[in-house]
């Protein structure tokens, strides 16, 4: 194990769906070549939920720490932070990744707003981050229907 020095982070932004994941096992491999710090970034919109916002950020936070683990099973050796933050997904990850080696995002192959890197979050990330930025995308393939 590694003492990571804390200015030597990438960050990955995570919700749950498939590129995030995808884009969560991207950030580990980084991070264990870069010897830098992980840092895993779910952010909450302010209009996402009525529940008290103390309880919303703890039940997120837990629900991203299962996902980080079923995502990097192999990672007990990784330096990782948990981090639960509110705003809007492009300017609360560019704020995250601010002293960031990298940031990495993942994105839909298309989006219902034309854009073809998919979402909102993916154009300001390109244009307001100050660190290189990685956008995946998960390739698995896709589960096939049964046929009865």
């Amino acid at each position: 194990m590694w003492i990571v020095p804390e200015h030597r982070s990438v960050v990955v932004g995570v919700d749950g769906s498939p590129n995030s994941l995808a884009a969560l096992r991207r950030a580990a491999r980084e991070a264990i070549d870069r010897h830098a710090r992980l840092d895993v970034v779910r952010v909450l919109e302010p209009a996402d939920d009525r529940s008290p916002r103390h309880l919303r950020t703890l039940r997120e936070w837990l629900r991203l720490r299962r996902l980080a683990a079923g995502a990097l099973p192999n990672a007990q050796h990784l330096n990782t932070r948990l981090r639960v933050v509110r705003g809007t997904p492009g300017e609360a990850l560019v704020d995250a990744a601010g002293h960031a080696e990298l940031l990495v995002v993942g994105a839909r192959a298309n989006s219902g707003h034309g854009n073809p890197l998919g979402g909102d979050t993916v154009p300001v990330v390109r244009e307001h981050a100050r660190c290189p930025i990685v956008i995946c995308a998960d390739h698995s393939p896709a589960p096939q229907a049964e046929v009865g």
